[in-house]
């Protein structure tokens, strides 16, 4: 099968063993890819829900098997986990039929630029919030996600494709875009004083390439809500994609005149 090929490609914050998992559409996505790096930005595997609420989708176990096939194929696999997978961390140095575990990594570009990749749940540990918002938020965060299972599942009844509800709440919500934006300042005023070039991470479930004065935030997004994925191009161009039935281009931090769009 004929695939499309990229440099590196960022994946994050699949919650496999969450219900509202959109693996299917990940599934679709990296069976169609190929590329020389792939890294797994943390919450791939969703620990902390399924020892609350179990549950595991046939689909789930295809989406580690086709990861591990792109290892054994070659492609150099690193897994940085995030909050809900911190579990691993205490593997992190090690490898695993062919994956590499590590707390954060050092991406270069095709220009030399230099990006800080880590999760990104680092940087809310100076920021929390008081036990009750948060509670509050996660209450929200799950009705949310809840919304969007139903509605797309009411689309598909009617032969229509997936539609991320959740991105259209989340940005007529003050709150949730401060917070956003709070959030992306922080990472790249980090990244900026450590000496990076721009900062790659996920945890925020909002896809996003922004140029802080010169500092490239970028956010691969997640596939609960979402379903986006960063790719890096040849030529060094990074493309935030939403794949679904309809595929879109999201973000682009050009450093090349931009390829076509993807074909659905």
């Amino acid at each position: 099968m004929s695939r499309l090929h990229f440099r590196s490609v960022f994946v994050s914050d699949v919650h496999l063993g969450l219900r509202d998992c959109q693996a299917a559409y990940l599934l679709d996505f990296l069976r169609t890819v190929s590329c020389e790096r792939l890294y797994l930005v943390g919450d791939i595997v969703d620990f902390e829900n399924f020892e609350l609420t179990p549950f595991w989708h046939p689909a789930h176990s295809e989406v580690l098997a086709e990861i591990l096939g792109h290892a054994a194929r070659g492609t150099r696999v690193t897994y940085i986990p995030g909050n809900h997978d911190a579990i691993l961390r205490r593997f992190a140095g090690q490898r695993f039929a062919g994956v590499d575990i590590a707390l954060a990594a050092v991406h270069v570009g095709v220009d030399g630029r230099r990006y800080r990749v880590s999760h990104g749940d680092e940087f809310d540990r100076d920021h929390s919030a008081p036990a009750w918002l948060v509670r509050l938020g996660n209450v929200l965060q799950r009705f949310i996600c809840a919304a969007n299972r139903r509605v797309n599942a009411l689309r598909r009844l009617f032969g229509l494709g997936y539609h991320p509800l959740s991105i259209a709440i989340k940005s007529r919500i003050a709150t949730a875009r401060r917070f956003i934006g709070d959030f992306e300042s922080r990472v790249a005023a980090t990244a900026r004083s450590a000496g990076f070039d721009g900062h790659i991470c996920g945890h925020i479930h909002f896809g996003r390439i922004e140029d802080h004065d010169g500092v490239l935030y970028i956010n691969d997004g997640d596939w609960v809500e979402h379903c986006t994925a960063l790719v890096e191009h040849a030529d060094g161009m990074f493309e935030l994609l939403h794949w679904s039935e309809q595929r879109a281009r999201l973000g682009l931090a050009v450093t090349a005149p931009p390829p076509a769009l993807v074909p659905a």
